[in-house]
């Protein structure tokens, strides 16, 4: 069944807050979600140059001192990080490839969870809310977010196959729904250059969209194609560094509602998980159409 839930703030006074108030969003999906969690939280952009990555160990015992101490050394550049329970958020002066490169020699059962300048992903197996307690959710600061919550029922339950799912540079996606054709888009995939860690089809469809934006379409394209050449039925929240978006496949038998003021944009599986949030019964709410984009980004905005 799953449920997803996101927040993009249009006011940057309130980032402060956003993990405060998308904590509850996580935890009211529960219900619909109870074997794991994870959200993507952007924020705290690297400056050009370098390269902010999150990596996560199944081993609880795993020794992140040593590891990062012969990455250094290794890579023989600045590097700064700090641990949050089984993840760690590494901030490097060089290039994704040449970091990946060095973590497969050092450490390569390590778990690559995201990468870009903004990025961070954490997730793993349990309650929504133990899962926000694990990381520290509630003090979180950034710019937007986007959370789900798994009950799995094609596959088994393990922080691999946990959401959100990341496969190019600051771009996470989140789904609610199932994919047809995935199995036979993943190999067409690899084929083109694109990593897969899990055999779960939310992976298929990010690493879809990676694709398209490697060919030069920009989201709102590669959006377009995703409802031409995705066979299911999907909603779909997607980070980006500069905002996020939502779509639903053409038939839109998956929950979705969308509302927004002028301090934010929400969405989420079920209108219960919105209900915390501040001034909500002035927002305008409703149900995103079918094979409709909804796009916010935070250059358009300030633009705007």
């Amino acid at each position: 069944m799953c449920g997803i839930v996101g927040l993009y703030l249009k006011n940057p006074a309130l980032e402060s807050q956003l993990g405060k108030l998308f904590e509850p969003m996580l935890e009211s999906m529960t219900g619909r979600g109870p074997d794991s969690a994870g959200f993507a939280i952007y924020g705290d952009e690297v400056k050009e140059g370098w390269v902010k990555l999150t990596l996560q160990s199944i081993d609880e015992a795993f020794q992140w001192d040593s590891f990062v101490s012969q990455l250094t050394e290794h890579l023989n550049v600045e590097l700064d990080w700090f641990k949050n329970a089984t993840a760690a958020v590494l901030k490097v002066k060089t290039d994704e490839d040449t970091v990946r490169a060095a973590i497969e020699v050092i450490a390569p059962e390590l778990k690559i969870m995201s990468a870009g300048q903004s990025i961070e992903i954490l997730k793993g197996m349990g309650l929504p809310v133990e899962i926000s307690e694990r990381f520290g959710l509630a003090n979180m600061k950034g710019s937007h977010i986007i959370g789900h919550t798994r009950m799995a029922t094609e596959s088994a339950v393990t922080m691999e196959g946990s959401h959100p799912f990341s496969t190019g540079a600051d771009l996470c996606l989140v789904h609610n729904g199932s994919l047809s054709n995935h199995f036979r888009l993943r190999q067409e995939l690899k084929r083109e250059g694109i990593h897969f860690e899990t055999d779960n089809d939310t992976e298929v469809a990010a690493g879809y969209l990676t694709w398209r934006l490697q060919q030069g379409d920009n989201l709102e394209q590669a959006l377009n194609h995703a409802l031409d050449d995705l066979d299911g039925f999907f909603t779909f929240a997607i980070g980006t560094k500069d905002g996020f978006a939502v779509i639903r496949d053409p038939i839109a038998c998956k929950p979705a509602v969308l509302a927004e003021t002028d301090d934010y944009v929400a969405m989420a599986s079920e209108y219960q998980a919105l209900a915390s949030l501040p001034n909500i019964e002035n927002a305008r709410v409703w149900e995103p159409e079918p094979a409709t984009l909804y796009v916010w980004e935070r250059t358009k905005d300030q633009a705007a």
